[in-house]
């Protein structure tokens, strides 16, 4: 049997060629040998920082607007409209400001809006009157 060499030395035309695009790698460092595969990175991550900033301003911005409920009613329509705003702001910085922030704060909002609805059921539940009329 021939080596490949010979025969592509003997023959007239050349080994056809791979096509496909190669992407530039980085030379191995030795510890693996073999070629690497590519890594992929968020361009914009969420970091811890400004998630836990961002629950903690969602929890504040809550808690205020439903210390002005005196009732069942008020605190869950005062809860629901901080939530809407908070909602809002959360859009308005997954855009022009920090996503991890707008993360922090859609889940802030997002949990207390379900703590306030969850008292308006147990309430409705129990009582069998919708308390929010």
């Amino acid at each position: 049997m021939t080596d490949a060499r010979e025969a592509w030395s003997a023959s007239p035309y050349p080994p056809p060629r791979d096509e496909r695009p190669v992407a530039p790698m980085r030379p191995p460092s030795g510890l693996f040998p073999g070629p690497t595969r590519p890594v992929y990175r968020e361009p914009h991550p969420v970091n811890a920082g400004p998630l836990l900033a961002g629950i903690a301003a969602g929890v504040v911005w809550l808690t205020l607007f439903g210390a002005l409920g005196r009732d069942l009613a008020s605190y869950a329509w005062w809860t629901l409209l901080a939530a809407v705003t908070a909602w809002a702001v959360a859009l308005v910085m997954t855009f022009i400001g920090d996503r991890g922030a707008a993360v922090g704060v859609a889940l802030a909002s997002g949990l207390g809006l379900s703590v306030a609805l969850a008292f308006v059921g147990a309430r409705w539940i129990t009582t069998q009157d919708w308390p929010l009329w």
